[in-house]
């Protein structure tokens, strides 16, 4: 884990991912992919799947496949600068994303059997590999997009001394339930490996060295090893607003340590998430000042 100390003066790139869900006899389950250890960014890392807003996640056509009124999503995302139609490309960016990358597809297959819903799923599948556009996929197939379970969670913005990166983003991300017909699974691309896991396991994974995760996957398992069903997580998150998380990063006797809000030494003092307000690093992994403990507190 290389450790930038490049600071950045440009404005984020904005950027959409979901925190995939389902539901087990232990708990809930969190889909993991292993970004490509070529990738420019967190090459090797496990993470949830997303990327950058592309221009044509506001093609009309996709804008039109929505299961709400616009306003909505606007409203629901809590962001008053951005304009109605951006907060609608950034649920479809998630859609996208999501679909690109595992395979999973937030669509509106209510009316079919299982049986052909399956079937069309697989169809997009094949359209996806072929290289289809994912306009072009949901043209194609008539396919609507569905937000009904997917609902905005958290926002963060990479501050001007990104820890992992010398990029920053403004990234937006959502809790979703993955549809019980699909199966996700890694595109073999951008992702080399996918996995499901509790989030209090993969927290063990990753303390344990077995796997390597960026700070916002980490923090953001911390906070769901609070919720026993996808449910909860799901009500929990159209409760409130989505956390607004923009680190501070600091030095300290030679170590960088990234500061939370709620953190004394972040200049926002009340606490956006549960969980350690502090994370060091520190032999090349980020490491709260309490240890492992402070992840599930």
């Amino acid at each position: 884990m290389e450790i930038n100390n490049q600071f950045l003066t440009e404005t984020p790139v904005d950027a959409a991912s979901i925190v995939m869900l389902r539901d087990t006899y232990d708990g809930i389950e969190v889909l993991l992919l292993k970004r490509n250890q070529a990738s420019s960014v967190l090459g090797g890392l496990y993470v949830f799947p997303g990327g950058k807003l592309d221009k044509t996640d506001s093609h009309p056509y996709l804008l039109s496949r929505l299961d709400r009124p616009h306003k909505q999503f606007h409203k629901l995302l809590g962001e008053p600068s951005i304009t109605i139609t951006h907060a609608s490309s950034l649920y479809i960016a998630a859609i996208r994303e999501a679909f690109e990358e595992s395979g999973v597809l937030l669509v509106d297959l209510d009316h079919l059997d299982t049986e052909d819903a399956i079937n069309l799923h697989a169809q997009a599948l094949v359209e996806l590999k072929k290289g289809v556009a994912f306009v072009e996929i949901l043209k194609n197939l008539a396919l609507n997009l569905t937000t009904k379970e997917l609902q905005p969670w958290s926002r963060w913005i990479t501050p001007n001394l990104p820890t992992l990166s010398k990029k920053r983003f403004d990234t937006r991300f959502f809790v979703a339930r993955v549809p019980d017909d699909q199966v996700a699974k890694h595109d073999d691309h951008e992702m080399t490996h996918s996995v499901w896991m509790r989030p209090k396991h993969a927290l063990e994974q990753y303390w344990d060295r077995q796997i390597e995760m960026a700070a916002p996957q980490i923090m953001s398992l911390s906070h769901l090893t609070r919720y026993q069903t996808v449910d909860d997580v799901l009500n929990e998150a159209k409760k409130k607003k989505p956390a607004l998380v923009q680190p501070e990063p600091i030095e300290q006797d030679g170590v960088r340590v990234l500061c939370y809000p709620g953190d004394e030494l972040h200049p926002v003092k009340k606490r956006a998430l549960p969980g350690p307000t502090r994370l060091r690093v520190i032999n090349q992994r980020f490491e709260p000042l309490g240890g492992f403990e402070d992840f599930l507190n």
